[in-house]
């Protein structure tokens, strides 16, 4: 609501395109800051997880280095006796020696993605461990906790709405913020004296600037993967040929991101004695990369899946189908056959996740996450410094005047208006939450209405 605020002098007043994205960069802030706080923080905890996962479940994980080890059928036949009840749908090899073998099972019971693992020492075909891994990148129960957390605070699929929020508007915040940094900094250029409130809102303007490009890219790579305008996302992908290859033979899926997206497979068509000569089949087609998953065929007839899942730099994804019966090679995908537009989507998704550089990525993710924090608390800070005194009756900050869109050039607000329609339209949930916004306003400035006059205070920070 507008109060008066008395002033004994006459202050400048923004101009009419600063005074528009004053007020937009507030509400956008205000509104949307705690969606931002929470992904931020959620977000550091997940790129944390691989050496946390690696501590917590080392007994799984890792096994005394062996001489020999026996072959890759034998720690099948291990695992399913350790797991009679579950259908046996994929095997991962021990990438190093030291590691062990993932023995993958669909079965009921389990949710969407989910398989359960069996851990077996590949020098003694020993189960080391039974645990539930989620989606390609086979997290495990705590960093599938955390994932969750981030992407939909435990919630299911309505939680998800929070993240797609906060990827929606940051963008937004952060390119407003750009414009007001870069349009305040050539208003105080000669000025000699600052206030303290101006010395707050250059220190907020220059935390801003240091995280502005990370920020752009969690904001598009978070929406790639988002309820709503993912589906944009992948439509336009697809339709511009952008869409990530995927390896055509039955049976097959395209292998997605984030924390993988797979299904359950259904029973195995074929004997899991043919698993290693499935694997030398596919080496000898170039699948070199240590990590890799032998997915078995899901009817009679269709072929056996090698893929790479070295999602590290330089990046290994390339997959082969082999026929079950002779070894030839079927198809395959090369990752090095991918449209440049596919290549840099996978690796946005994975830099996102901060397995793509490894720990130097982890790092650069926990600084732009802290970054973001930081903003997110000055920009709470300075609006509680600006609140009114008991006289005036209001209890928040007080906001950006309303009516600034009538002082800017017109050109500036039908671009504006132009601009979030088609936004709004490829990326609904801002599309929506803009609209409630200026509805409430609205709403809000029509109740004041009449009650106070508008605030002549000077709205430049």
């Amino acid at each position: 609501m507008a109060t008066r605020i008395e002033s004994t002098t006459s202050p400048p007043r923004a101009s009419g395109w600063r005074g528009l994205f004053l007020r937009l960069h507030f509400y956008a802030g205000v509104l949307v800051g705690p969606f931002v706080l929470i992904a931020a923080l959620t977000g550091v905890l997940y790129a944390a997880t691989p050496q946390m996962e690696s501590w917590i479940y080392a007994d799984q994980l890792r096994a005394p280095v062996g001489l020999n080890q026996v072959s890759l059928a034998d720690q099948v036949k291990a695992a399913q006796a350790a797991n009679p009840g579950g259908d046996l749908v994929a095997i991962r090899p021990a990438p190093e020696p030291g590691d062990t073998t993932r023995v993958l099972f669909a079965e009921d019971g389990l949710g969407e993605s989910e398989r359960r693992a069996i851990f077996v020492d590949p020098a003694t075909a020993q189960v080391r461990g039974d645990l539930v891994a989620y989606g390609s990148s086979g997290a495990l129960p705590f960093r599938t906790t955390l994932d969750q957390l981030h992407r939909n605070l435990l919630l299911g699929e309505p939680g998800r709405l929070y993240s797609e929020l906060a990827a929606s508007w940051l963008w937004v915040v952060a390119l407003g913020g750009l414009v007001l940094w870069v349009s305040r900094r050539r208003a105080r250029r000669n000025e000699k004296s600052e206030s303290a409130r101006g010395k707050s809102v250059r220190r907020h303007g220059s935390v801003g600037l240091w995280v502005l490009l990370g920020a752009l890219f969690l904001s598009a790579t978070g929406l790639t993967w988002s309820a709503y305008a993912g589906e944009n996302v992948s439509a336009l992908r697809e339709s511009l040929g952008w869409a990530t290859p995927a390896l055509k033979v039955a049976g097959a899926g395209e292998h997605a991101g984030h924390a993988g997206h797979s299904g359950h497979g259904e029973a195995p068509a074929a004997k899991p004695e043919s698993v290693d000569a499935m694997l030398a089949s596919a080496r000898a087609a170039g699948i070199d990369a240590p990590s890799v998953e032998i997915g078995l065929p899901a009817e009679p007839g269709a072929p056996w899946q090698v893929a790479e899942i070295e999602r590290g730099w330089p990046t290994q994804v390339d997959a082969v189908a082999v026929d079950g019966t002779t070894g030839q090679i079927l198809g395959e995908v090369r990752f090095a056959d991918y449209p440049l537009m596919a290549k840099l989507a996978r690796w946005g998704v994975d830099a996102h996740m901060g397995v793509l550089f490894g720990w130097p990525n982890q790092l650069v993710l926990l600084l732009l996450g802290a970054g973001l924090v930081t903003l997110v608390v000055l920009g709470y800070r300075m609006w509680w410094r600006r609140r009114p005194t008991r006289a005036t009756g209001l209890t928040l900050g007080r906001p950006i005047p309303r009516g600034q869109w009538r002082k800017a050039p017109l050109a500036l607000v039908v671009g504006l208006l132009v601009l979030a329609a088609a936004i709004g339209w490829f990326v609904p949930l801002f599309g929506i939450s803009l609209l409630a916004f200026l509805v409430i306003d609205l709403l809000l400035g029509l109740r004041s209405r009449g009650r106070s006059t508008p605030d002549s205070t000077d709205v430049t920070g």
